[in-house]
């Protein structure tokens, strides 16, 4: 199963993502040269663990925003079980369906809905050697990523990013189960298998002509979700929001927010919304895996501003902030850990995947 071997080749949307960043790892010597440091990143985002490098809790990053834009969230600390875990779920007042996934997490990976008690139950035996969150299912239908930064000692700041996500759906023909358009439709015959799992239930259910069926509702791009580029929507109105929103994370200078919202006006005037993630350094400008607008070498040039953008502040924040820089031992220290947590999830992914 999968779209055929040519598309993965000629469509650079799905190329490996170290195809966007090996190209650039001459410009990132440059400007560690030019910093006079490996680590004049870290300075980036001194209110975010690591400035916000992969390896930060995103339960801790979440608690630095408003509470009126956070979804309901519980940490779920390694090795807790179902009986400890369902009176924090009640308390909350969250409610199933909801959405679990990785305390340290990357491209979606191991983001699930659970609909019950039951797969709850299952998710946490497969996974709960690591630390997790637990999360009120947000229904607003729309979902985007924001990247925004602001110059330290500057009051405003500038968008640079912004990614509309549309989710993987399937058209009926009045004719067809939900399994066969999967595997008739390009881009969902290439997430055949986890949708297969996820939509267990539905399969063999015959949606009328020209009925739309949401497959997922996880925003991710490696979730089969489209990222679209809604740059044309960057406005001073939005702008102020995000200034505003700014004002409010203390030690936040660069990065994406992920969040759902009910539309786009109501958004402008900060209402009806719901920030799902505070992405620091590692962040990407998503916008970038619109294929329909963009190229691989727009792509690699958007990353190239984006790095310019994260010496710019880092340098900044160091001399008008005293902020330090990591020394190049605690940066090879970072990577290592990166990798074993990397490998540790993907093992964990990897036989979920071969017990279904």
């Amino acid at each position: 199963m999968g779209i055929p071997s040519f598309k993965k080749i000629t469509n650079w949307e799905y190329w490996p993502s170290y195809l966007f960043y090996v190209p650039l790892l001459p410009y990132a010597f440059y400007l560690a040269i030019k910093a006079r440091s490996f680590g004049f990143f870290s300075a980036v985002n001194p209110g975010i663990e690591g400035s916000g490098n992969g390896l930060e809790s995103k339960y801790k990053t979440l608690q630095l925003l408003p509470s009126y834009y956070c979804p309901i969230s519980i940490f779920i600390e390694k090795g807790e079980n179902l009986e400890n875990i369902l009176p924090k779920i009640n308390k909350s007042n969250i409610q199933f369906p909801l959405i679990i996934k990785p305390d340290i997490g990357f491209r979606g990976l191991l983001v699930t809905k659970i609909i019950d008690e039951a797969e709850l139950s299952v998710y946490l035996k497969k996974y709960n050697s690591i630390n997790l969150i637990i999360q009120e299912f947000v229904d607003y239908k729309n979902e985007c990523g924001i990247f925004y930064h602001r110059f330290p000692g500057e009051k405003k700041g500038k968008i640079t990013s912004i990614t509309l996500k549309k989710y993987l759906t399937v058209v009926g023909d009045g004719q067809s189960t939900i399994l066969d358009l999967i595997l008739n439709d390009d881009r969902a015959n290439r997430y055949a298998k986890y949708l297969f799992e996820l939509n267990k239930n539905s399969l063999a259910f015959i949606p009328k002509n020209m009925e739309e069926v949401v497959l997922n509702m996880i925003g991710n791009h490696s979730k089969g979700t489209q990222f679209i580029n809604g740059n044309y929507l960057i406005n001073s109105e939005l702008e102020c929001f995000l200034d505003e929103l700014n004002a409010k994370i203390d030690g936040w200078y660069y990065g994406r927010i992920d969040l759902k919202y009910n539309n786009f006006d109501e958004l402008l005037k900060g209402k009806n919304l719901k920030i799902m993630e505070v992405n620091g350094i590692i962040s990407e400008p998503t916008h970038i895996y619109d294929a329909a607008t963009g190229s691989y070498f727009k792509a690699l040039k958007s990353i190239k501003n984006h790095w310019k953008l994260i010496y710019i502040i880092g340098v900044k924040n160091k001399k008008l902030n005293e902020e330090n820089y990591t020394n190049l031992s605690y940066l090879i220290a970072v990577y290592f850990n990166y990798k074993k947590y990397l490998n540790k999830v993907n093992a964990l992914n990897t036989t979920s995947e071969n017990s279904f």
